[in-house]
């Protein structure tokens, strides 16, 4: 990449006026880093207008490849999936159990003690949180794609410690490892999907991390399945080494991939975010400098003397906005995340056969990728916040629902218990599903589209880093709950996480604004106006306002 004083004439004006017959000297001031806002705001204001037309089917018309490298991009996020959902079966996998459990006389099978079953299913989630502190100021500094190829690189030494490790120690230390490049992925995906596609395609391009998330659970599942009954040490090794399919290829196309055009923009390197732009669209259908406008305008309205550090997120309006993408973040532990995490796991606590178990959690993998895609339309047309609060309001009533189908006193072996089993395990299948129709996939967008474009990367990341301070304790407490040796609540911990999930609704309902058909520059300016979340969707500003 050049340097941008190399690139003082606009290289792209004769393809411009060849393509949309625009003479280049009404765009003289869109790359040219010394023009002044007033300069280029006419073009900043038609580029903003264009986007509010558009259809959802006209923005992917008009930017295909954006729809790919966020395609892509979200992909990175199967690596995580694939380990944690492969972690929790694990524990439910036969000959795993036999090598590293002990005995239990209560249910006659070998089981993973409770401190070490949390311990594992923690152990990548610890090395994320490091990964995410680390993500932020990486990517402020080299780019997404060049952070994410960081990750995927150290991905594939890290997944040799796995592979080969004897001891559950050892696992725990290879798991923390795995963990650092998935903090990368995670902290980035969301962010560089949410900038390098128009605003009516910001949702299906976030929520497509929850669609990778179902596929990952989907490969594990199918996975552990075929080796469930295989009782040798190749029933995890081949799950493991499966793994490495994934880093290789990926780096590749991230490679190939263009750089986002905001982080170009932030960086003053007008000329290359033209170029990212027109690799993202069609050129015959866009203008490039216009687009690079409207870039600049926001940037402009977010400018400081001071590099971005994690202080500024405290400060101010971004404090605000802060708490918003870690509370989002946050909440999906404590609104039955842990169940759908945990699914297999669950499902043969609430009485149901080891085989029974791996195809329910099969089904339920499947079952969410279908309602992710469904998730697309709903939160495309209704809204972020309509779909976040109705998808945890119910999620909130099923996990109550839950608790009182474990709370029922019946006779183990009796027609009774059978069917108390069966509606838990219904309840548990309905609850993971449904999350990924409602707050899950909601989550992604407002996650990628709340934050200041210049602090993006580091309050994505610091977001991330709250999802995992909350999970571990929980992943700690349910797996306590859940375990045999532990509090055996079985389907009664439907009470406790509806208890949380009540909470966090009431919470998003009071401080969660409705940001759908929002441009950058909107979001920023609603937030210094201080708007009351709930007043969102009623004010309307004028493409003049700047403050």
């Amino acid at each position: 990449m050049g340097n941008p004083d190399d690139f003082k004439s606009s290289g792209d004006a004769p393809e411009v006026e060849a393509t949309g017959g625009i003479s280049p000297l009404e765009h003289a001031y869109d790359l040219d880093e010394k023009a002044k806002i007033s300069d280029y705001k006419a073009d900043a204001i038609e580029a903003e207008n264009a986007e509010h037309k558009m259809g959802v089917l006209e923005a992917v018309r008009e930017y295909p490849m954006a729809s790919f490298w966020a395609f892509v991009m979200s992909f990175t996020i199967i690596m995580e999936s694939y380990d944690v959902f492969l972690i929790g079966n694990f524990v439910a996998l036969p000959a795993f159990r036999e090598k590293y459990g002990v005995f239990d006389a209560g249910t006659n099978s070998f089981v993973i003690v409770t401190k070490w079953q949390s311990a594992l299913q923690v152990s990548g989630q610890l090395g994320a949180l490091i990964g995410v502190f680390l993500a932020g100021p990486l990517t402020s500094y080299i780019g997404y794609r060049w952070a994410t190829l960081t990750g995927l690189m150290l991905l594939n030494v890290f997944i040799f410690a796995f592979y080969f490790a004897e001891s559950l120690p050892v696992i725990f230390v290879a798991q923390l490892l795995e963990g650092l490049p998935w903090g990368i992925f995670i902290a980035n995906a969301p962010a560089y999907c949410s900038e390098i596609v128009p605003i009516k395609l910001r949702a299906p391009a976030t929520q497509m991390l929850q669609m990778f998330w179902a596929i990952g659970s989907i490969i594990v599942g199918a996975v552990t399945y075929r080796y469930n009954g295989i009782n040798n040490p190749s029933a995890y090794k081949i799950p493991i080494a499966l793994q490495w399919m994934f880093p290789t290829p990926l780096a590749i196309l991230i490679f190939l991939a263009p750089e986002s055009p905001w982080w170009l923009v932030r960086k003053g390197r007008l000329q290359e975010a033209a170029h990212s732009v027109e690799r993202l669209g069609r050129r015959s259908r866009l203008n490039s400098s216009e687009t690079v406008a409207m870039m600049r305008r926001v940037v402009e309205l977010e400018k400081s003397d001071k590099e971005p550090n994690h202080l500024e997120l405290f400060k101010g309006t971004d404090l605000y906005r802060t708490l918003i993408v870690c509370g989002v973040y946050l909440a999906q532990n404590l609104t039955g995340n842990l169940i759908a995490n945990q699914a297999v796991y669950f499902f043969e606590q609430a009485g149901m056969s080891t085989n029974s178990a791996f195809a329910l959690g099969l089904i339920t993998s499947a079952l969410q990728m279908i309602f992710v895609m469904l998730s697309w339309i709903l939160t495309t047309y209704l809204g972020r916040r309509t779909i976040y609060l109705w998808g945890s309001g119910f999620n909130t009533i099923l996990l109550v629902a839950l608790g009182v189908a474990a709370s029922i006193p019946v006779t183990k072996g009796t027609p009774a218990a059978t069917a108390a089993s069966l509606a838990q395990a219904s309840l548990g299948l309905i609850i993971s599903v449904l999350f990924t129709l409602g707050p899950a996939p909601a989550s992604w967008v407002i996650i990628g589209e709340t934050s200041a474009i210049r602090l993006r990367p580091l309050t994505t990341g610091i977001g991330r880093a709250s999802y995992y301070i909350v999970e571990i304790p929980c992943i700690f407490l349910g797996s306590y709950m859940l375990n045999p040796t532990g509090g055996n609540l079985g389907g009664k911990c439907g009470y406790v996480w509806g208890a949380t999930g009540l909470l966090c609704l009431i919470t998003a309902y009071f401080y969660l604004p409705e940001m759908k058909g929002l441009s950058y520059r909107e979001i920023d300016i609603m937030f210094k106006r201080r708007i009351p979340a709930r007043k969102w969707k009623q004010t309307v500003l004028d493409v003049q306002d700047d403050e």
